[in-house]
Protein backbone atom coordinates (compact mmCIF):
# COMPACT_ATOMS: atom_id res chain seq x y z
CA UNK A 1 0.00 0.00 0.00
CA UNK A 2 2.83 2.40 0.84
CA UNK A 3 4.44 1.74 -2.52
CA UNK A 4 1.19 2.59 -4.38
CA UNK A 5 0.81 5.82 -2.37
CA UNK A 6 4.40 6.78 -3.16
CA UNK A 7 3.86 6.13 -6.89
CA UNK A 8 0.66 8.20 -6.87
CA UNK A 9 2.43 11.14 -5.23
CA UNK A 10 5.28 10.92 -7.78
CA UNK A 11 2.79 10.89 -10.66
CA UNK A 12 0.95 13.94 -9.29
CA UNK A 13 4.18 15.88 -8.80
CA UNK A 14 5.40 15.11 -12.32
CA UNK A 15 2.02 16.06 -13.83
CA UNK A 16 2.03 19.42 -12.03
CA UNK A 17 5.58 20.22 -13.06
CA UNK A 18 4.73 19.73 -16.74
CA UNK A 19 1.47 21.69 -16.69
CA UNK A 20 3.07 24.57 -18.60
CA UNK A 21 4.98 24.41 -21.85
CA UNK A 22 8.12 26.48 -22.33
CA UNK A 23 8.01 27.95 -25.83
CA UNK A 24 10.26 30.17 -27.92
CA UNK A 25 9.74 32.57 -30.79
CA UNK A 26 10.65 29.96 -33.41
CA UNK A 27 7.57 27.95 -32.42
CA UNK A 28 5.34 31.01 -32.83
CA UNK A 29 6.68 31.52 -36.36
CA UNK A 30 4.61 28.50 -37.51
CA UNK A 31 2.07 30.85 -39.09
CA UNK A 32 1.41 32.36 -42.50
CA UNK A 33 -0.29 35.66 -43.20
CA UNK A 34 -2.67 36.79 -45.92
CA UNK A 35 -3.42 40.41 -46.71
CA UNK A 36 -7.18 40.87 -46.46
CA UNK A 37 -9.29 43.97 -46.68
CA UNK A 38 -11.27 44.93 -43.59
CA UNK A 39 -14.51 46.74 -44.40
CA UNK A 40 -14.76 47.85 -40.78
CA UNK A 41 -11.62 50.01 -40.92
CA UNK A 42 -11.30 50.29 -44.70
CA UNK A 43 -7.72 49.03 -44.74
CA UNK A 44 -5.69 45.88 -45.41
CA UNK A 45 -4.55 43.74 -42.49
CA UNK A 46 -2.51 40.58 -42.07
CA UNK A 47 -4.80 37.67 -41.18
CA UNK A 48 -3.04 34.57 -39.81
CA UNK A 49 -3.32 30.91 -40.63
CA UNK A 50 -1.76 29.10 -37.71
CA UNK A 51 0.34 25.99 -38.31
CA UNK A 52 -0.12 22.73 -36.38
CA UNK A 53 2.55 23.40 -33.74
CA UNK A 54 0.92 26.73 -32.84
CA UNK A 55 -2.63 25.32 -32.95
CA UNK A 56 -1.55 22.69 -30.41
CA UNK A 57 -0.70 25.51 -27.96
CA UNK A 58 -4.06 27.28 -28.12
CA UNK A 59 -5.61 27.58 -24.63
CA UNK A 60 -2.51 26.01 -23.06
CA UNK A 61 -0.44 27.49 -20.26
CA UNK A 62 2.92 28.52 -21.69
CA UNK A 63 6.14 30.17 -20.57
CA UNK A 64 7.91 32.61 -22.91
CA UNK A 65 10.77 35.10 -22.59
CA UNK A 66 11.04 38.37 -24.46
CA UNK A 67 11.35 42.15 -24.41
CA UNK A 68 8.60 44.21 -22.79
CA UNK A 69 7.18 46.99 -24.96
CA UNK A 70 5.17 49.66 -23.15
CA UNK A 71 2.40 50.55 -25.57
CA UNK A 72 0.24 52.54 -23.14
CA UNK A 73 1.30 52.32 -19.50
CA UNK A 74 -1.67 54.42 -18.35
CA UNK A 75 -4.09 51.86 -19.75
CA UNK A 76 -1.87 48.89 -18.89
CA UNK A 77 -1.20 47.89 -22.50
CA UNK A 78 2.00 45.87 -22.82
CA UNK A 79 3.41 43.65 -25.54
CA UNK A 80 6.07 40.97 -25.24
CA UNK A 81 8.39 40.98 -28.25
CA UNK A 82 11.05 38.67 -29.63
CA UNK A 83 13.07 41.82 -30.34
CA UNK A 84 13.84 45.08 -28.52
CA UNK A 85 11.83 48.17 -29.42
CA UNK A 86 14.27 49.36 -32.12
CA UNK A 87 13.74 46.13 -34.09
CA UNK A 88 10.19 45.19 -33.12
CA UNK A 89 7.24 44.48 -35.40
CA UNK A 90 5.89 48.02 -35.05
CA UNK A 91 9.21 49.47 -36.24
CA UNK A 92 9.40 47.27 -39.33
CA UNK A 93 12.06 44.85 -38.14
CA UNK A 94 9.89 41.76 -37.71
CA UNK A 95 6.48 40.24 -38.40
CA UNK A 96 3.31 40.02 -36.29
CA UNK A 97 4.36 36.52 -35.16
CA UNK A 98 7.12 38.16 -33.10
CA UNK A 99 4.80 39.81 -30.55
CA UNK A 100 2.43 38.60 -27.85
CA UNK A 101 -0.19 40.82 -26.23
CA UNK A 102 0.02 40.63 -22.43
CA UNK A 103 -3.14 40.56 -20.32
CA UNK A 104 -1.68 41.35 -16.90
CA UNK A 105 -3.23 41.44 -13.45
CA UNK A 106 -3.89 45.02 -12.28
CA UNK A 107 -1.37 44.56 -9.44
CA UNK A 108 1.56 43.52 -11.63
CA UNK A 109 5.03 44.90 -10.91
CA UNK A 110 6.22 47.95 -12.83
CA UNK A 111 7.56 47.05 -16.28
CA UNK A 112 9.86 49.16 -18.41
CA UNK A 113 10.61 49.38 -22.12
CA UNK A 114 12.96 46.66 -23.38
CA UNK A 115 13.05 44.91 -20.00
CA UNK A 116 13.74 41.20 -20.61
CA UNK A 117 11.11 39.18 -18.75
CA UNK A 118 9.81 35.62 -18.76
CA UNK A 119 6.02 35.34 -18.51
CA UNK A 120 3.65 32.49 -17.83
CA UNK A 121 0.04 32.57 -18.97
CA UNK A 122 -2.71 31.07 -21.08
CA UNK A 123 -1.94 31.41 -24.81
CA UNK A 124 -4.91 32.42 -26.94
CA UNK A 125 -4.76 32.52 -30.74
CA UNK A 126 -6.54 35.39 -32.46
CA UNK A 127 -7.26 35.21 -36.19
CA UNK A 128 -10.22 37.59 -36.41
CA UNK A 129 -10.05 40.60 -34.06
CA UNK A 130 -7.94 43.28 -35.76
CA UNK A 131 -7.82 45.28 -32.53
CA UNK A 132 -5.76 42.64 -30.74
CA UNK A 133 -2.52 40.80 -31.49
CA UNK A 134 -2.55 37.35 -33.09
CA UNK A 135 -1.06 35.92 -29.89
CA UNK A 136 -2.53 36.88 -26.52
CA UNK A 137 -1.18 35.75 -23.16
CA UNK A 138 -4.07 35.87 -20.70
CA UNK A 139 -3.52 35.88 -16.92
CA UNK A 140 0.12 36.74 -17.66
CA UNK A 141 2.41 36.69 -14.65
CA UNK A 142 6.16 37.02 -14.31
CA UNK A 143 7.76 33.60 -14.19
CA UNK A 144 10.91 33.10 -12.15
Amino acid sequence: MRRISFLLVCCLISTCSFAQTKINWDILSDVTFTDKYSEEVEAYYYFPTFGPSVLALNNKEVIIKGYVLEIDRGNDVYILSANPFAACFFCGGAGPESIVELKLDKNHPRLTMDQVVTFKGLLKLNAVDIYQCNYILENATIYR
